[in-house]
């Protein structure tokens, strides 16, 4: 039997990011042309198992919901991914969260109090662009938490998904991972085309300085959170069409999985039929 997209890119050891091809095209055998033309294929299909999983959140016969977690470092597609593959479906049934910096009011809070408020409602598609993970990642790389602190946050993230999918919840993690080559190149085009300069950062350079810690940082993360419950894919980002395919197909795959219904009507449809009729 073939291995589904889902398997081939789920981490269940530990890693090590210099290991990884970040230009590989894991479960795919086609060019870009291809992808981008199974990728608009895709469209049809994921519109259509969306529209079924908002019906039935809307008609209350199902709890099922699904958060799509995107991580990684500056430039690696967060923004494509959301843009491409998540533009395929109907907006009303996305709810799309970019964190920052915490507030005054989050910072006084848990670090997961601002993630569950904005986990996606019954019959939703919810997109975290940075998540959560943040506070393992920034936190220990930038010391903003102590080791003891880190701990315990990796613990908590697996107790916070574990009752997430317990209660209906699916979920998506993707690391998308490129390598400090393919940031350079992509810094550097944003700087050549005056249409791009708004989403260059000069403070990207200052975590960049950074990259062998983010690495470490991610890795562990990695190997810490990727569970049975809530599994990490780890998606080689060197290629965007590649990426945007992969996570496109990996979102395809664990909404037809769901095997979905339209919910029933809860009232006589031929009645209905013959009042309009007489109108």
């Amino acid at each position: 039997m073939a291995k589904t997209l889902d398997s081939l890119l789920t981490v269940t050891t530990p890693v090590d990011l210099s290991t990884y091809d970040s230009r590989a095209t894991t479960g795919f055998s086609g060019e870009k042309a291809d992808a981008e033309r199974q990728l608009a294929a895709m469209g049809e299909e994921l519109s259509d198992l969306q529209e079924k999983l908002f019906a039935v959140g809307r008609a209350g016969t199902s709890q099922t919901r699904v958060l799509v977690v995107l991580q990684g470092m500056d430039t690696s597609g967060k923004g494509g991914i959301i843009r491409h593959v998540t533009g395929l479906v109907d907006p009303q049934g996305l709810a799309i969260t970019s964190f920052k910096k915490p507030t005054p009011e989050e910072l006084e809070h848990d670090f997961l109090w601002r993630v569950e408020r904005r986990l996606p409602q019954p019959g939703m598609i919810g997109v975290f662009d940075r998540s959560h993970y943040e506070d393992v990642l920034i936190g220990r790389v930038r010391q903003l938490a102590g080791p003891e602190e880190i701990e315990r946050r990796y613990g908590a993230i697996n107790d916070f998904e574990k009752a997430f999918t317990d209660s209906g919840g699916i979920l998506i993690k993707c690391f998308l991972h490129i390598t400090a080559d393919d940031q350079k190149e992509r810094l550097l085009a944003r700087l050549d085309d005056p249409t791009k300069h708004w989403k260059y950062n000069p403070g990207d350079l200052d975590e960049r300085m950074l990259w062998d810690d983010y690495q470490r940082a991610y890795a562990l993360a990695l190997e810490r959170c990727s569970t049975d419950d809530a599994p990490w894919h780890l998606v080689p980002s060197g290629r965007k069409w590649y990426r945007n395919w992969a996570v496109g197909a990996l979102l395809t795959e664990k909404l037809r999985a769901l095997e979905l219904e339209w919910p029933k009507a809860d009232y006589d449809v031929e009645a209905e039929k013959a009042r309009l009729a007489g109108m």
